[in-house]
């Protein structure tokens, strides 16, 4: 990691951050029995040959809590739309109008529910994982810093604190996330 002392602590706050987005992200595309256009948007779709996701081939809409709705914006590609979903490992089948898809969210059952709790922790849990390898990679640096001279040992001690109160804030922030999603995904 080659970054000016000065940038140090954005650098690592970035990391951060988009650690705990993309964490958020996968979060979104678990079920938890209520219907959320996250649950396919990244599915791929074989659009004419180019593999191409869901959310930029149709308008994807939640008219009522257990029921999506996908409307292709061209009609041509319903059929590789529903082949896409059915494909995938959502477990829904897709009532196809020949216009729209009908996507029914059925009630999770309670060892769904279980798997699905052990796959937020398990998701989560690589999360603090890669915010404490960002930690790890901060305060080498600021230890190299300080060893070239650039920084006193007194900087270099504000520093080490500064990367640590960022890593408990993004840790924080990650175990909220989770305890969300499972009572999310506990609650029937």
């Amino acid at each position: 990691m080659n970054v000016d002392i000065d940038g140090l602590m954005d650098y690592a706050e970035e990391h951060m951050m988009k650690t705990l987005d993309v964490m958020l992200s996968d979060f979104s595309a678990i079920r938890t029995g209520k219907a959320s256009p996250g649950l396919v948007e990244g599915i791929t779709v074989d659009y004419y040959g180019t593999p191409t996701r869901l959310k930029e081939l149709a308008g994807i809409t939640t008219p009522e809590p257990r029921l999506l709705v996908v409307q292709p914006w061209d009609p041509g590609a319903v059929q590789a739309i529903e082949k896409a979903i059915q494909a995938s490992s959502l477990g829904i089948s897709p009532v196809n109008d020949g216009r729209v898809l009908r996507l029914p969210i059925p009630e999770l059952s309670e060892e769904r529910r279980a798997a699905l709790a052990k796959q937020v922790k398990s998701r989560a849990e690589e999360a603090r994982v890669a915010v404490r390898n960002i930690r790890r990679d901060a305060n080498d640096s600021a230890k190299k810093a300080k060893k070239a001279g650039d920084i006193t040992e007194d900087d270099l001690t504000d520093m080490l604190e500064d990367i640590q109160k960022l890593t408990d804030k993004y840790v924080k922030e990650i175990d909220d996330a989770l305890a969300k999603k499972e009572e999310e995904l506990m609650s029937v």
